[in-house]
């Protein structure tokens, strides 16, 4: 998450905004497909596919010799399955919840990443980050509602209308986490480019065989599920092949934190185009929420 000292070109602040913003209509996107007869593993199966289709031809183009090494054979499938169960599991928490507090909840992912990273390799996780958990655990606290003060539901009322939605968006930062740490350890010195390809065939996969479980795909029923089914697949689709074209030309790394604001892009958007307003203290948890993940990733290592 951490970006280096050196300041970035004015091209690349807005290529950076630019990507967040396509992130977040993307989700808001696939809320409107799922509200018009789309499903989960549906959306991620032809959004994965095309994703990968179009970065496979970059590749193709750009004439990039793809090898691996055997512990990369192992890793690249747990990768890219973790990344499917993150898809699956962040479509479904957007499927619930406002878009905007579906991605705050999974915005916690710099916690489960230091978790996993404690787990796993041993690894102490930063003051910096031990600092910023709790603010980010109260900003989502805020934003969430979580006492059903803002609701006027009370705390069962309102954990019995947004807790399974809750529960997918944490389950998806849990993944995500995990799969940020083993690509860090396991998969860093494998292109971008082609563990991009890799991940996203996999997750496919992943989303596939949940259709083949569920009976078969489930496509829109009206004119508009089928916009907003293209839409997240042309807005996911071009956030990435931008993501590894553009920023690697223009020297910033492609998860700089600046992207974190995908948060409030999807609030505004969701307001305008879907109609979901919270009350001012959620917006000002979001906000806490997201200067929080944004300071983190911003910090010098």
């Amino acid at each position: 998450m951490a970006v280096s000292g050196k300041a970035i070109s004015g091209t690349a602040f807005a290529t950076l905004l630019l990507i967040a913003l396509m992130m977040g209509a993307n989700h808001v996107a696939a809320r409107i497909a799922f509200n018009h007869g789309v499903d989960v593993a549906t959306a991620v199966v032809i959004r994965s596919a095309v994703t990968a289709l179009v970065i496979v031809a970059l590749l193709a183009l750009q004439g990039v010799r793809v090898s691996f090494t055997a512990r990369h054979k192992r890793m690249l499938p747990l990768i890219g399955l973790l990344i499917g169960i993150q898809s699956l599991c962040l479509y479904s928490a957007v499927a619930r919840l406002p878009v905007a507090l579906a991605l705050l909840a999974f915005n916690t992912y710099p916690i489960w990443t230091a978790l996993w990273a404690r787990l796993v390799y041993g690894q102490r996780p930063e003051r910096a980050l031990l600092l910023a958990m709790p603010v980010i655990l109260l900003g989502l606290a805020l934003a969430l509602d979580v006492l059903g003060a803002t609701s006027g539901l009370g705390a069962a009322g309102q954990w019995a209308r947004i807790g399974a939605g809750v529960a997918f968006a944490l389950a998806a930062a849990g993944t995500f986490g995990l799969a940020l740490v083993v690509t860090q350890h396991e998969a860093a010195d494998v292109d971008g480019r082609v563990r991009t390809a890799t991940t996203m065939t996999i997750a496919g996969l992943v989303a596939l065989a949940t259709v083949g479980v569920q009976g078969g795909f489930h496509l829109p029923d009206a004119p508009a599920g089928w916009g907003g089914l293209a839409a997240l697949t042309f807005l996911y689709g071009t956030a990435f092949t931008i993501m590894f074209t553009v920023l690697p030309k223009l020297g910033v790394v492609g998860n700089s934190a600046i992207m974190n604001v995908e948060p409030v892009f999807a609030l505004v958007l969701g307001w305008l185009i879907l109609g979901q307003a919270i009350a001012p203290v959620q917006v000002g948890g979001a906000l806490i929420v997201v200067a929080a993940v944004i300071r983190l990733g911003m910090r010098k290592r």
